[in-house]
C-alpha cells in the first residue's frame, strides 16, 4: 500500500534536466535554469484628504530574463546553429522548457513568447583548472503564455 507523499515524490522532477525548445527546433537539455517569473510592478496613490491610506495599484508586468546553463556538448551545436540565425533575423520567437525526470519523463513546461538571445557565454579553456567546459544562453521575453503541469 502507498501512502499519497508516495505517489507524489515519484512524479518530482529532478532540478538538473531541462528540455529547452524554440519554434520546434531542439536545443537541447540544459542542467540549470534561473530567472523562470514574472513581477507586477505597484504604483502607489496617495489619496487626498486621508493620511492614512496609500493604495498600492497594480501598473505593469516585468519578465525577468532566464539563464540556461549545461556542459558543453553534442547538443551545443544546435544551439549555436540557432543563435546564427536568431543574431541575423532578431525575430522574436516563441520557446519550450520543459522540467524533467532523469528517466526523461516531463514534468511541467512553460511557453515563453517573444523570446530573443540577450547574451551566450562559452567555457573558459584553461589547462591549470580542471572545470568541466560550460555554456550559457540568456533568454529575454515577453510573457509566460502556459504554464502546463503533466
Amino acid at each position: 500500500m502507498t501512502t499519497d507523499t508516495q505517489t507524489r515524490t515519484d512524479d518530482v522532477a529532478v532540478t538538473v534536466r531541462f528540455g529547452v525548445t524554440v519554434d520546434d527546433n531542439s536545443l537541447g537539455t540544459f542542467n540549470s535554469c534561473e530567472g523562470l517569473g514574472f513581477e507586477i510592478v505597484m504604483e502607489q496613490r496617495e489619496e487626498g484628504g486621508n493620511n492614512g491610506l496609500v493604495w498600492q495599484l497594480p501598473s505593469r508586468i516585468k519578465y525577468s530574463n532566464v539563464k540556461l546553463t549545461r556542459p558543453i556538448g553534442s547538443d551545443s551545436h544546435a544551439l549555436t546553429a540557432w543563435m546564427a540565425r536568431a543574431v541575423r533575423t532578431f525575430e522574436p520567437t516563441t520557446a519550450v522548457i520543459q522540467a524533467m525526470t532523469a528517466e526523461g519523463t516531463i514534468i511541467a513546461q512553460w511557453e515563453l513568447q517573444g523570446v530573443v538571445p540577450v547574451r551566450w557565454t562559452g567555457p573558459s579553456l584553461n589547462p591549470e583548472t580542471a572545470k568541466v567546459a560550460t555554456e550559457t544562453l540568456e533568454l529575454a521575453h515577453h510573457g509566460i503564455d502556459s504554464i502546463q503541469q503533466m
